[in-house]
């Protein structure tokens, strides 16, 4: 009897697991949202200008951060509620597609690749590769990493594009952002890439010992992510940041966090 009730408790968990794996797709996140007035974000906890943890007060801050906000409040009112769920590199779509969140803003480059197991929207950012370096380094174009060791980050696409713009680099993954400039400074590496604005963020972070290079060697644009299915989510996003971009906001927010960056041309990013 007790082996009984124990497989039947295994069929129904793994009918209701199966079911809920369903639902991701089957049902409207845009409906859900608005019944719980709340959209669950994806976010990335060790990006400073982007999505920092704040040690002061421990919540999340950056432009990420405040771009979730201002589009939860476009699509759910003054009174709707961004959530934050802290995602790396590596978790940050499984996140999504498992249901866990609603949506993903983490500095996420629209790629083909990626765009085939889930949907974009417009692009929000344009960040470009480039390199972090310690002050006084030699290199100071792509090519100039030949026969170096090059960091990146896993999940992040930096480490597939070093290899395209110098095919004789050695590249080094590490699992997060602070491993990775730990291991610049201890001289594991000769420099980590990454998109420009991230490397500034990281910059700024060690001033004095570390600066950007190289200008960009490639364009990133950054999107929000959603699940495939999810139109009218993703068309609510797609209207929240046009809102946002023809209100101002969007410059406000872009001169907020990278104004004073000093070598980043923030002016770039400005919405005419």
């Amino acid at each position: 009897m007790k082996k009984l009730i124990c497989s039947i408790s295994l069929f129904l968990g793994m009918f209701l697991l199966s079911a809920c794996g369903n639902s991701v797709t089957d049902q409207s996140a845009l409906k859900n949202v608005r019944s719980s007035n709340t959209i669950t974000w994806a976010v990335e906890g060790d990006k400073k200008l982007f999505s920092l943890i704040d040690i002061r007060d421990d919540k999340e801050k950056g432009f990420d951060i405040d771009m979730a906000k201002a589009i939860t409040r476009e699509i759910l009112g003054s009174k709707g509620q961004a959530r934050f769920t802290l995602a790396t590199s590596q978790s940050r779509i499984p996140l999504l597609k498992n249901g866990n969140v609603d949506a993903v803003i983490a500095t996420l480059t629209i790629t083909p690749e990626r765009a085939q197991v889930i949907s974009f929207s417009k692009s929000y950012f344009q960040a470009g590769k480039s390199f972090l370096v310690p002050k006084g380094s030699k290199i100071k174009k792509p090519s100039d990493l030949n026969g170096k060791t090059v960091i990146g980050i896993v999940g992040d696409n930096s480490v597939e594009a070093v290899k395209k713009v110098a095919p004789r680099a050695k590249v080094v993954a590490m699992q997060d952002y602070g491993q990775a400039v730990s291991a610049l400074k201890s001289h594991q590496g000769d420099a980590l890439t990454s998109d420009n604005g991230i490397l500034y963020g990281l910059a700024a972070q060690s001033p004095g010992s570390l600066e950007v290079t190289g200008g960009t060697y490639t364009k990133e644009p950054y999107g929000i992510a959603v699940n495939k299915n999810q139109e009218p989510f993703h068309r609510a996003i797609n209207r929240a940041i046009d809102k946002i971009q023809k209100s101002g906001e969007y410059n406000r927010l872009i001169k907020k966090w990278f104004g004073q960056v000093p070598g980043f041309n923030y002016k770039e990013m400005y919405i005419k």
